[in-house]
């Protein structure tokens, strides 16, 4: 997908009630909900945040996508542009973090509580993305959590390429990396493009392990726009073009079969 649009942050974070108490409210619904669901079922309020423009979607506004696929995708910049691998936000990208920042402390001081676990891509735009979304309160959330499983499509573009887990700690020291992560990218290849089924299947098993938590109902994930509609197709939910620097928030129930 394109990045290039500029993209206003909804009102509330998406919340249709404009009422001074309307996250209480909801979150009062979500735990009602849970406390009467049947068969174990339980609901989570996610907010999903996609990464701010980074140069890889600027570089794809500029080519067009279909010659971003067939070519300029596989190098890692031109004579302009640097996007491969693991490209960083642009100017463009970190404001469009900052409006959502701004929102949420917006919707900080109207009630809304913190996410009660965040989670992030091992891509450097998603954690300059969660960086910059929840500055201060970062120091007010359980540390976040890196998970491979929350990468973008991987393969052939090089944009697509993630840096080592030491560079991860080095320039990240507010986050933490799941368990078995490599050093290396062991996912990434040069010749093949991620199915999406497999992406639909790493989302999927993102969500099995945030719901084998039964306490944490409210969870923040950043991450990437093919990562996000991969996630709406295991809830079995249609797909949202949700622009960079896009939120998009959902409550999801998990029922067990």
């Amino acid at each position: 997908m394109s990045g290039a649009i500029t993209f206003s942050v909804p009102p509330r974070l998406g919340l249709k009630d404009d009422s001074s108490d309307r996250w209480r409210k909801l979150l009062s619904h979500i735990r009602q909900l849970n406390a009467t669901a049947e068969d174990g079922a339980l609901y989570k309020l996610f907010i999903l945040g996609r990464h701010g423009q980074g140069y890889h979607n600027l570089a794809e506004s500029k080519y067009g996508t279909k010659a971003w696929d067939d070519h300029w995708a596989k190098l890692n910049g031109d004579d302009e542009i640097t996007w491969g691998p693991d490209p960083e936000l642009t100017p463009l990208g970190k404001d469009q973090a900052r409006d959502v920042n701004a929102m949420w402390t917006q919707e900080i001081q109207a009630g809304m509580p913190l996410p009660d676990f965040l989670y992030s891509s091992p891509f450097t735009r998603a954690l300059d993305t969660l960086r910059i979304t929840f500055g201060d309160f970062l120091g007010q959330t359980p540390r976040p959590l890196v998970l491979e499983n929350c990468r973008e499509v991987s393969g052939v573009h090089t944009c697509d390429k993630r840096r080592t887990r030491s560079y991860i700690a080095a320039a990240f020291p507010e986050v933490d990396v799941e368990d078995g992560f490599t050093e290396e990218d062991e996912y990434y290849q040069d010749d093949v493009r991620e199915p999406s089924e497999s992406v639909v299947a790493r989302a999927r098993a993102v969500l099995v392990k945030i719901f084998e938590d039964r306490e944490r109902e409210f969870i923040s994930i950043t991450a990437h726009g093919g990562w996000i509609n991969a996630f709406l197709t295991a809830v079995g939910r249609v797909h949202f073009a949700l622009p960079t620097g896009g939120v998009l928030p959902l409550i999801v129930k998990c029922a067990r079969t």
